[in-house]
């Protein structure tokens, strides 16, 4: 009895913490024509950047301009990107003291000339009104917003993340971040003023951090900057590591550990309550037989349950992966562990061909 008690409770506390918290709609005009720069940093980005770009030149708010800016690519990155006429740099080599995603960044913002900026991940992909809704979003709430996309997966592999971006939602809507004075943004679609972003120093602020959204974030709040995150379901999408598994381990484990020291103590004591019910749920085809197999496949069943409810919010998992999500789960202990690894045992983590060392926060 107790242990379906702990998987009810579990279920419960993943209600707290999730939040629909879309992007809203609105047919209210615009305070102002927005001048809106946008800004992509993309390293070997072949295949998802014509997406995006595709995706941008159907918005009924056009940006006034749109900088990608080459990272080093060994692929077709700069040729496609000037295929559509957007501005393309050349960044230039990486300084003491930064890491890759931030300079890049940080040399596409040189180059910006908008009240508004955007930073955009390459995998990104909008629903025609996505812009317009979310610059009207900045309008009502005032500060920098970022966006958690809908996960669009094609295959399996792809589905494995289904727990991770189960949690990932729940860090960034659960309902004590609102008052954590390091509040982080979702670095894959960040919509900032201008002004707003030189106060809090930009890139340049944040140069030498691993995690540039999650600290990007801590730097606005402490300037007493509003920071509103928002599920991007119907609007704002991705389609994220479809290059293999390998990229998914790397992506996810370089902040799966180090993202944690982030949230406030209730987030994350509510998510490990949530994850061990989780986890004791698994364990019911060991178990059956025996006293605590029946309810262990009771909790089994209502976590499933709820990642269906989730998923419609969070992505597109099939059938299967709700249903099996023992399997995912065991992808996220995984992770975790070499997540763990890295950062515990070798001191830094890998991620496109880089080696970022978390003790010293510069890349070898």
């Amino acid at each position: 009895m107790a242990i379906v008690l702990v998987c009810i409770l579990g279920c419960l506390v993943g209600f707290i913490l999730f939040r629909r918290n879309v992007i809203p709609p609105s047919d209210t005009p615009l305070r102002q024509d927005p001048k809106l720069s946008i800004i992509i940093p993309a390293r070997n980005e072949q295949d998802n950047l014509p997406h995006l770009l595709r995706s941008l030149q159907l918005q009924t708010l056009q940006p006034y301009e749109i900088i990608v800016v080459d990272d080093f690519s060994e692929d077709e990155t700069k040729a496609i990107a000037e295929s559509f006429g957007v501005t393309v740099i050349a960044n230039s080599s990486l300084p003491p003291g930064w890491t890759g995603k931030n300079w890049a960044v940080w040399n596409g913002y040189q180059h910006a000339t908008g009240d508004l900026i955007a930073f955009l991940d390459a995998d990104i992909r909008f629903a025609p009104r996505a812009l317009e809704l979310l610059v009207r979003a900045r309008e009502a709430t005032g500060g920098v917003v970022s966006v958690v996309p809908f996960h669009y997966t094609e295959t399996f592999r792809e589905r494995l993340a289904l727990i991770f971006n189960v949690l990932g939602v729940f860090a960034f809507t659960s309902p004590f971040e609102r008052t954590n004075p390091r509040q982080g943004l979702y670095g894959s679609c960040i919509l900032t003023a201008r002004d707003d972003y030189e106060a809090v120093k930009g890139h340049e602020g944040i140069r030498h951090e691993m995690l540039d959204d999650l600290n990007l974030g801590a730097a606005y709040r402490r300037e007493g900057i509003p920071v509103t995150n928002y599920i991007g379901k119907d609007l704002v999408s991705f389609r994220m590591y479809p290059g293999g598994l390998r990229s998914a381990i790397q992506g996810f484990g370089k902040g799966a550990v180090l993202g944690t020291a982030k949230l406030r103590g209730g987030t994350t004591a509510l998510i490990a309550l949530w994850a061990i019910g989780l986890v004791l749920s698994c364990c019911f085809p060991f178990l059956l037989g025996t006293s605590w197999g029946l309810p262990l496949l009771i909790g089994y069943v209502l976590y499933m349950a709820q990642l269906f409810y989730f998923v419609g919010y969070i992505g597109i998992f099939g059938v299967a992966m709700p249903v099996l999500y023992v399997i995912s789960t065991l992808f996220f202990l995984m992770v975790m562990g070499y997540s763990m690894f890295q950062v515990v045992f070798l001191g830094h983590v890998a991620w496109k061909g880089r080696h970022v060392k978390v003790g010293s926060r510069r890349e070898l």
